[in-house]
């Protein structure tokens, strides 16, 4: 009776470690272009920003991987999404509160900012 009850407690262990180890295989390890959430509170309007920063990885990214005067969807991975608890002003425009996807034109001593309403959208901005 001692051999089929160690018998059984040997095949539950090894049964027991199958599935840890296949739970292990479904780790979600995090992406080449690392995710980040920041918030800062202005006054009393909390700024959220998420993003996703591009890896370099050597390469020229401005005026080379992203060329100057074009709209570039800011980050790498998913659209870069900044969120305003109230409503705001940028540069003398009033801004609702809300969430916006967050793109830009680079040129080599000035940027463009473009908030944009369209937040699913995974591809460039077309304006």
């Amino acid at each position: 009776m001692r051999i089929i009850t160690f018998r059984l407690l040997f095949s539950l262990s090894i049964a027991a470690l199958l599935c840890t180890l296949s739970f292990a295989q479904a780790i979600d390890l995090p992406q080449p272009s690392q995710y980040a959430k920041v918030t800062q509170r202005m006054g009393v309007t909390d700024v959220t920003v998420t993003y996703h920063r591009p890896v370099v990885s050597g390469r020229k990214v401005w005026g080379g991987l992203v060329p100057y005067g074009q709209v570039w969807r800011t980050g790498a991975d998913e659209n870069t999404l900044i969120e305003f608890s109230d409503n705001v002003t940028v540069e003398g425009q009033a801004l609702a509160k809300g969430i916006y996807a967050l793109h830009t034109i680079p040129n080599e001593n000035e940027w463009t900012i473009i908030f944009s309403k369209n937040t699913w959208s995974w591809g460039q901005l077309h304006l």
